[in-house]
């Protein structure tokens, strides 16, 4: 019984940067001279540089994620005026929820999404209502449509991000796989802060929120065109059989002197299990041998949801403007901080590992945490209550950033088997939709004047 713990354990030790280097085939060595084995053996590890551009493309998904997370901040207020439902709470927290609504529907397929369409087809097909919906929002004059629109915007939103943690983990190279899960983050940052700035003159410029959604279909459209470009994950090319086809994709992405040992580890994985069934079922994943790590994913994305990251994301403007603090300045500061936590993640994730950073990162959101608690004490002055509650807020921001935000979506693709890795991960990031609670909280906050 403990061996085979040790043995099921051991399958999900994460791949070292050393894995990489170049396995030598006893039986094909006999013929080499010795200073050609040493070369091999002294061989590095591949360039970083061939795998980048597919990656960046890929995080698209997550600028578009970001972008749509915070799009509705500042112009809800307008839009709510423009569309006849101003004061309405109820409205108001549909059009935030109904979008992820959607993006619960989406994820749930995306692990058959990117199983039966591959990787490259999935973003494209991610990319359609994205581009519907923001067309749709962006023209509608009634509630109704508005909400049709976020929640096909939704749906995109909800396919995006498991694909793109699964993309990102099986074209990039193991030593900097850690720096480019972080990319994820980082481009959800950015499209966040994107969405804060363009909304900026909405309150000056009749019917701008309309702008703020058009905009969207720009980057949706250029990730639908640019994965015509990128190469499709070599792993899902060798589960299908297309050998060749994944020979050359690991070219693409390694360079020529990594695609044998490449190879050779795909071949060592479908070796360890032909005799396990091709089809993953979801009583599988929730009572199978992989069980606990699929309950380990799904905690660790419902324990992010559960922080509050969203009120913070969705909300933020209205609290500033509680507080004193103009809404535009202090969406300015959220969108520093969490862009900063996001850039020191990605100096760190490969140094430090991933669970050092979780860790620190919820330690840091707890300690953030009391300081918006101490903000509250009556014995404190307005300016020292006003200073702690906004830096708490700021620090909560940066810390999340830290691990809690980019970790989860690196760690589970490099933990899950290959075998059951786009299901998985379409089951944690439906718990992930499932626990964001925000209509809830937008219905209990009075702020909007």
């Amino acid at each position: 019984m403990l061996g085979l713990q040790r043995e099921t354990s051991s399958m999900y030790k994460r791949t070292s940067s050393r894995d990489y280097s170049p396995m030598i085939d006893v039986e094909d060595s006999s013929g080499l001279l010795e200073n050609d084995v040493d070369n091999e053996m002294e061989t590095t590890n591949p360039s970083w540089k061939c795998s980048l551009p597919h990656v960046l493309v890929a995080t698209i998904s997550s600028f578009l994620f970001g972008y749509h997370l915070g799009v509705v901040n500042e112009p809800l207020e307008s839009i709510s005026s423009d569309l006849g439902f101003s004061g309405d709470t109820l409205a108001e927290g549909l059009v935030v929820s109904v979008c992820l609504g959607g993006a619960f529907l989406g994820s749930l397929f995306s692990g058959g999404v990117a199983d039966g369409f591959g990787r490259r087809r999935a973003f494209q097909i991610c990319a359609l209502p994205m581009i519907l919906g923001a067309f749709v929002s962006g023209v509608s004059n009634s509630l109704a449509v508005m909400l049709l629109g976020r929640f096909l915007v939704g749906t995109g939103m909800g396919l995006g991000p498991p694909v793109a943690a699964l993309y990102v983990t099986e074209v990039s190279p193991a030593f900097v796989r850690g720096t480019y899960g972080s990319f994820i983050q980082i481009a959800t940052c950015l499209g966040l802060m994107a969405a804060l700035f363009i909304g900026i003159p909405v309150h000056n410029i009749t019917g701008w929120w309309r702008v703020c959604f058009w905009l969207s279909t720009i980057p949706a459209a250029l990730l639908a065109l640019g994965m015509f470009l990128c190469a499709e994950s070599p792993q899902w090319l060798f589960k299908q059989g297309k050998i060749a086809e994944a020979e050359a994709e690991f070219e693409r992405l390694l360079g020529g002197s990594h695609v044998k040992t490449a190879m050779a580890e795909l071949y060592k994985l479908d070796l360890d299990k032909t005799d396990e069934p091709d089809v993953v079922s979801l009583s599988e994943l929730l009572y199978g041998r992989h069980s606990r790590v699929v309950f380990i994913g799904s905690t660790l994305f419902a324990l992010q949801q559960l922080s509050g990251i969203n009120a913070v994301f969705y909300f933020s403007s209205t609290v500033f403007k509680s507080a004193g603090v103009p809404s535009d300045l202090g969406n300015i500061f959220v969108g520093v901080s969490n862009l900063l936590g996001s850039v020191i993640a990605m100096v760190l994730m490969d140094k430090v590992g991933r669970k050092l950073l979780l860790l620190w990162s919820f330690i840091g959101m707890a300690a953030a945490m009391a300081l918006q608690v101490g903000a509250t004490s009556s014995y404190l002055p307005h300016f020292s209550a006003l200073c702690l509650s906004v830096g708490g807020t700021l620090v909560f921001v940066l810390t999340f950033a830290l691990g809690a935000g980019p970790v989860p979506g690196l760690l589970l693709p490099e933990i899950f088997p290959s075998r059951i890795r786009a299901k998985a991960m379409a089951f944690c990031m439906s718990v992930h939709w499932v626990t964001i609670v925000n209509s809830l909280i937008l219905s209990s906050l009075r702020f909007r004047s």
